[in-house]
């Protein structure tokens, strides 16, 4: 058998069999599409050979796109030849080339805002995909990108027992080819239908003390991961840095209509930090921390914009509403699952319970008392996480 690697930029080809053929496939691991959303935008596997000698087993493999491959039958003599076509390209144009066609906004049709004077359209990142959407998709995919692009084949990251950004870093990982690590707060829980997907998806899960879990960006605590599981690539907890506030920036670069205000749940602040660098002029961002005590968040902002390099930390036009939280994180009441079946029901648009769900309940208390100017205009960004409904079904509390 005969494989054949054909250079876009070069034109150069390298032609080797028996030992190299067999030294080529072991260094690259896999050609793998990868499919990350409904529409089949597809993030493929991705190789670079930066050294060769011809004539030797000696073959060096790092990354870049693959945009084509295929096989070939030679007449008469039986061999089969493989064609992989590569081409080299920068970060940008990498992330690019598997960024998916994005998510779209409707009018959100209620019979509960007539004659309220307020429109209301939602972003409905939520359709981005069944296990990666909303805002976890967007704060993963730059750092994906990152990651492959410096030769790294594990991601480690940080989460509850019932974290979205786990599950979701979990499947992303094994799509592209990608060990992962969960490093979570509290005791195994074999019956987690969280960290069972989590497993599911190669994941290796470890446990630590909430002490411990305190300690998650300390130098010596991330040696001491390093020591036990080697080289990884490190992905804060939720994705909050500066390439998961780089994918949150394109969110409102989709949206065409036009909007005076955005309204977004809010955890660790990158998706707002993401929103708050594409805000136009006259435009205004009410962030609702899904969390007690979420006044922390306006400073992460700041923080996180800094660490992006996309703008100066400018959140002057960003205002936290504190006062939907419910008690605090993950913490629900029945008015609260009340609300969101009842806006299921005339909307046909379902909202997960620890963020967009009390996200949306301010938002139309604040409507309820004339806190918007009539003929505004609000976007409402579904961020996803709707798989948070298992975890709550799991202990019991729905």
């Amino acid at each position: 058998m005969l494989i054949a690697f054909f250079f876009d930029s070069s034109r150069f080809l390298i032609e080797s069999i028996g030992a190299m053929l067999a030294t080529v496939f072991a260094a690259i691991t896999t050609f793998q599409k990868i499919l990350f959303c409904k529409d089949d935008i597809s993030f493929v596997r991705i190789v670079k050979v930066v050294r060769f000698k011809i004539r030797s087993t000696e073959i060096v493999v790092h990354f870049t796109h693959v945009c084509k491959e295929t096989t070939i039958r030679l007449k008469g003599c039986g061999l089969e030849v493989k064609l992989l076509f590569l081409c080299t390209m920068d970060a940008i144009d990498y992330a690019k080339s598997y960024q998916p066609a994005g998510s779209p906004v409707q009018e959100v049709i209620d019979a509960e805002l007539e004659d309220v004077g307020i429109r209301l359209l939602i972003k409905r990142d939520d359709l981005i995909h069944e296990h990666i959407s909303g805002n976890k998709w967007r704060k993963l995919k730059y750092n994906l990108s990152e990651a492959v692009l410096h030769n790294h084949h594990t991601l480690l990251t940080f989460g509850g027992a019932y974290s979205n950004h786990i599950a979701a870093t979990a499947f992303a990982a094994s799509k592209a080819g990608l060990s992962s690590i969960g490093v979570i707060r509290g005791d195994e829980d074999l019956t987690n239908p969280t960290l069972k997907f989590a497993r599911e998806h190669g994941m290796r899960l470890y446990f630590v003390s909430r002490e411990d879990y305190r300690k998650k960006a300390d130098d010596e605590f991330i040696s001491k991961l390093e020591t036990e599981f080697g080289r990884f690539f490190l992905v804060p907890e939720g994705g909050a840095n500066g390439l998961g506030v780089k994918g949150c920036s394109e969110i409102l670069t989709e949206v065409k209509e036009d909007f005076d205000v955005v309204c977004c749940a809010a955890g660790t602040g990158t998706t707002l930090a993401g929103l708050s660098v594409s805000l136009k002029e006259n435009q205004q961002l009410l962030g609702f921390p899904a969390l007690k005590g979420g006044e922390f968040i306006k400073d992460e902002v700041a923080r996180l914009i800094v660490e992006s390099r996309l703008k100066p930390p400018t959140t002057n036009r960003l205002q936290l509403v504190t006062d939907y939280h419910f008690g605090g994180y993950a913490k629900i009441e029945p008015e609260l699952l009340d609300f969101i079946c009842g806006f299921q029901e005339r909307t046909g648009i379902r909202l997960d319970p620890i963020y967009t769900g009390k996200m949306v309940f301010g938002l139309y208390d604040l409507i309820g008392k004339q806190f918007f100017k009539i003929g505004t205009t609000v976007l409402i960004i579904h961020t996803g996480g709707l798989q948070g409904w298992n975890g709550l079904q799991h202990r019991g509390l729905l």
